[in-house]
C-alpha cells in the first residue's frame, strides 16, 4: 500500500548544465517514487525543458525552479566545469531561498561548488571530487574542504566526494529518514554497500593497485554472521590469514574503521533492525548482536547514535 500523500517527502533533484548523469540517477534512483518508499520525485532544471548534459548526455526536465519551493530535500548533482563560473543568479537564490524554508540541501560530487556559491557552507566542513579539492578550497575559502572523506554531513547542507559517493550519502540519508532495515533493502536493489563510513578516504595511492573494500570482504561477511560470537582482533586476522597489524591496518584503509570500531556499529546496526523489525526485548536484542547487556546496548547505542532503543524503536518500529 502506498504512504498517504501528505506523508510522502518530496525530493527535488536540480539538473545544471553539463550535469553528470551518474549523479542525476543516483538520487533519483534511491528515492525513487514507489509504493513501498514514502518519497515522491521530481527532477527539475532553471526552467523546464531541455538542459545540455556532460558526457554525451542532455537531459528533459518536467519542473523548473518551482521544484525547490515544493521540496524538502534538494539534491544538487556534480556536473562540468565547476570551478570556471557559478551557477545563474536565479539559481543560487533559489537554493538559498529553499534552505531558508527548511530544505536539506545534497551535493554529489562538484555539486559541492553550486551549493558554495551560496554561501551556506561558509565555517562547515564539505567536500567534492578529489580532483576539484582544491580548486573549492580556493574558490571559496571560508569552506573547509575535507579531501579526505566521501561525504560529510553538517545537518541541511550535506556534501559528497565522486559519483559512487552519492550513494553513500543517499543510504545515509534513508538511513536517517527511514532506519536501517529501509536503507539495507534499497542497498539490496542498487546492489550497493549498506554501509560505508563518511569518513573514509576517498582513494589510497599505492604502488601495486588493490580494489578498495574487497580485501577483507569475506571476513567482513563471515563476522556479520557471527555477531553473537567473540570477535576479536585475533580472531578476525586469522580469518582473513594475516598478520593482527597488518588486518588492523589495511582493514581501517578500507572502511575508515578499525576492526573493533567496525564490529561495535555492526552490532549495533543489526540491533536497529531487529528494534525495528521484531518484538524482542532490550536484554534479548543485546545478546542476539553480541553486546551482553542492555546496559550495554542502551550506552553504545547512545554514543553512537545519539538516542536510545526505545525511542529508536517508537521512531522507526515497522508499521509506525
Amino acid at each position: 500500500m502506498s504512504p498517504p500523500r501528505s506523508r510522502l517527502r518530496r525530493v527535488a533533484v536540480l539538473v545544471l548544465e553539463g550535469a553528470k548523469p551518474l549523479d542525476v540517477g543516483i538520487p533519483a534512483q534511491v528515492f525513487t517514487t514507489r509504493g513501498s518508499m514514502p518519497y515522491e520525485v521530481r527532477v527539475c532544471g532553471a526552467a523546464p525543458g531541455p538542459v545540455a548534459g556532460g558526457d554525451g548526455l542532455s537531459y528533459h526536465v518536467a519542473h523548473g525552479l518551482e521544484a525547490l519551493e515544493w521540496a524538502d530535500i534538494v539534491f544538487i548533482p556534480g556536473y562540468r566545469y565547476p570551478d570556471r563560473e557559478d551557477p545563474p543568479p536565479v539559481v543560487v537564490e533559489a537554493l538559498i531561498a529553499a534552505h531558508t524554508r527548511g530544505a536539506r540541501l545534497a551535493a554529489i560530487s562538484t555539486g559541492a561548488f553550486a551549493l558554495a556559491a551560496t554561501g551556506l557552507l561558509d565555517g562547515h566542513r564539505a567536500t567534492t571530487h578529489w580532483h576539484y579539492t582544491r580548486a573549492l578550497a580556493e574558490r571559496h575559502p571560508d569552506v573547509r574542504v575535507d579531501e579526505n572523506v566521501l561525504f560529510v554531513d553538517e545537518g541541511r547542507v550535506l556534501t559528497s566526494a565522486g559519483a559512487a559517493s552519492g550513494i553513500d550519502l543517499c543510504l545515509h540519508i534513508l538511513r536517517a529518514d527511514l532506519g536501517v532495515a529501509a536503507s539495507n533493502h534499497t542497498a539490496r536493489r542498487l546492489v550497493a554497500a549498506p554501509y560505508r563510513s563518511g569518513g573514509q578516504a576517498q582513494y589510497v595511492p599505492r604502488s601495486v593497485p588493490e580494489p578498495l573494500g574487497e580485501r577483507f570482504a569475506a571476513t567482513r561477511e563471515w563476522a556479520l554472521r557471527r555477531l553473537d560470537t567473540s570477535l576479536t582482533l585475533t580472531v578476525l586476522a586469522r580469518h582473513a590469514a594475516v598478520s593482527p597489524r597488518t588486518f588492523s591496518r589495511r582493514f581501517a584503509e578500507d572502511t575508515g574503521y578499525t576492526p573493533m570500531q567496525w564490529v561495535m556499529r555492526a552490532r549495533v546496526d543489526a540491533a536497529r533492525a531487529l528494534l525495528e523489525r521484531s518484538e524482542r526485548g532490550v536484554e534479548q536484542i543485546a545478546a542476539d548482536v553480541g553486546l551482553g547487556t542492555g546496559a550495554n546496548l542502551r550506552l553504545h547505542f547512545q554514543r553512537i547514535l545519539g538516542t536510545t532503543p526505545s525511542e529508536y524503536r517508537r521512531t522507526f518500529a515497522r508499521g509506525e
